[in-house]
């Protein structure tokens, strides 16, 4: 019985390796210095903002954070860390986080360079006006299949 429970543990750790989680752990654990602090920070305040948020790993190693669609991307950089808002142009931003890919007309980011704060209670609003959205488009993709039957 040792054994299986043995067995058991190495499976459920080498799972957990390659989860979505697991690799955004390594991830961070690799960084080891502000951007991992920084990487951090951020994947806590989107689990705070959207405890039903789902956790992707994307296009050779990008965490993705997702509910009903993408609500943003958490790359690193040398200099920054980017959080990219897959719909961030249809968003409102009233605290001005956005300050990067502001051309674009679906896609906004935000840039955090080192030393850096982060204005935790406005990026969490930011995090659920985005899954409202992506949530309002769902029911609108929804409504339309009904009507098409």
């Amino acid at each position: 019985m040792a054994k299986a429970t043995t067995k058991a543990k190495i499976n459920d750790a080498a799972e957990d390796a390659t989860s979505a989680s697991g690799q955004i752990d390594a991830r961070i654990a690799e960084l080891g210095d502000w951007r991992g602090a920084t990487l951090a920070q951020i994947r806590k305040l989107i689990k705070e903002a959207d405890p039903d948020v789902v956790e992707e790993w994307k296009w050779r190693g990008v965490p993705v954070w997702e509910h009903a669609g993408i609500i943003c991307t958490g790359e690193t950089y040398k200099a920054v860390v980017k959080m990219t808002f897959a719909k961030g142009a249809a968003l409102e931003d009233p605290a001005g986080l956005f300050n990067s890919s502001l051309d674009g007309n679906t896609r906004r980011a935000i840039d955090i360079h080192e030393g850096e704060a982060i204005d935790e209670e406005a990026l969490k609003a930011l995090v659920l006006a985005a899954v409202e959205l992506n949530l309002s488009a769902q029911a609108l993709r929804s409504g339309r299949s009904r009507k098409k039957a």
